[in-house]
């Protein structure tokens, strides 16, 4: 841990602002456009998203007011973003120990050590702990959740489940895709032989403790805005994005079929319309290229969360093509660590993870799927490739010792 934030807080320290995706003066990116929301929020007292000071409900409210804190104790001039950077710093190293704890329970304590080996080494870890964006604090919810839901699950302790209401509710102000993420109790409840009696119980106790932590934001949109609105309004967007099929116009014959649409207005908006035209979008494209489009919504969304690296800015000489290699390196050990583990007992223990892993790609099919949204989970899937390298590992060491039994 000590070598992780030592090495995260001197890449943060040394290369600051060079970590910003877009332009301070100008917001153009989400990173600063986070921080000029932090600002409005704290010098007007609202939650302002792309609509200069009016009220937005484009985002969740959970990154804009933890950044605001910092901005608010450090400094709005500079002071307030190299400590939040430095907390990212914080919560990477500390991970760690979430790390090794989970991949203890699923694995055993020397796969745990080579899964935190593999974590110390990741590029986009220390990529992630310096820029200005949700997915170092998600992550480490993520990995709470994981050890709330196996504690919860063998101890039947009502404050258990009740932190994974509030677990919950903390990630949804972050992502509310994360909201139906206690859905995967039902499965463990099973296999652990809960009674329904239980099962009720515990389903009623994370859902009150998500709704009244979740009532501000239900309460704030119904003063603001008039209406009633569960998370955001800008839904529509990543599900007309993640249509797009390598950034290419939808099948030939489209717009003659719908020809209300523009080609270069076709994937904008934020809104209800924009879900329609995602809609048409599938419509026509499972009809003309039904093939092509399952392959997308499977296949394609795995290797866009996955297969690419959370790492859009070369550090310390690694470039991106690099980067890229290597995480494709680890997924495939990841996969290879999956089917390995399929020979082993106790696979009533990783299933709590292998869940998780599940739920967090399969939310994610509708919607635009790229590394950024992919990374959270990469840290679960390191662990099976921890597996991979171990079993790797032991194989060279058993021909290494018949070759000395051979030659005596």
């Amino acid at each position: 841990m000590s070598f992780v934030l030592v090495l995260s807080v001197s890449i943060v320290l040394s290369y600051g602002d060079y970590f910003f995706l877009g332009d301070p003066d100008k917001p153009n990116n989400d990173d600063v456009k986070y921080i000029q929301t932090a600002k409005i929020l704290l010098n007007e007292g609202t939650l302002a998203y792309n609509t200069g000071t009016e009220p937005t409900s484009f985002i969740m409210p959970g990154f804009p007011l933890i950044l605001a804190g910092f901005l608010a104790v450090f400094g709005q001039d500079g002071g307030g973003v190299v400590a939040f950077r430095l907390f990212q710093c914080l919560l990477q190293a500390g991970s760690l120990y979430l790390i090794f704890i989970i991949a203890r329970y699923i694995f055993n304590s020397r796969i745990a050590f080579i899964a935190c080996i593999l974590s110390a080494l990741y590029p986009p870890d220390y990529f992630s702990s310096g820029v200005i964006l949700s997915e170092t604090i998600f992550r480490i919810v993520v990995l709470l959740l994981v050890c709330a839901l196996i504690t919860a699950v063998q101890s039947k302790r009502w404050e258990w489940y009740v932190l994974i209401g509030v677990l919950t509710a903390v990630a949804a102000y972050f992502k509310p895709q994360a909201s139906l993420f206690p859905a995967v109790l039902l499965i463990l409840w099973w296999r652990e032989k809960y009674t329904w009696k239980e099962m009720l119980r515990f389903t009623c106790m994370i859902g009150m403790v998500y709704i009244v932590l979740l009532s501000p934001w239900w309460i704030r949109n119904m003063i603001t805005f008039g209406h009633f609105i569960l998370f955001t309004e800008s839904g529509g967007s990543p599900f007309l994005l993640g249509t797009q099929i390598f950034h290419l116009m939808p099948p030939d014959g489209f717009f003659d079929a719908y020809p209300q649409y523009n080609p270069e207005t076709l994937f904008q908006g934020h809104d209800a319309a924009a879900a329609a035209k995602g809609i048409d979008i599938l419509k026509y494209g499972f009809t003309h290229q039904p093939l092509l489009y399952l392959l997308w919504y499977t296949l394609g969304k795995f290797i866009g969360l996955y297969f690419e690296a959370y790492y859009w800015l070369p550090i310390f000489g690694l470039d991106l093509v690099s980067a890229h290699v290597i995480q494709a390196l680890l997924i495939g050990l990841s996969i290879a660590g999956m089917v390995m583990s399929r020979r082993s007992d106790d696979r009533r223990r990783r299933l709590p993870v292998l869940l998780t892993i599940i739920y967090f790609t399969g939310i994610y099919v509708p919607f635009i799927a790229f590394s950024r949204y992919g990374y959270p989970t990469v840290v679960l899937l390191l662990m099976y490739s921890a597996l991979a390298v171990d079993r790797i590992i032991l194989k060279i060491r058993l021909r290494r010792q018949k070759k000395q039994v051979a030659t005596h």
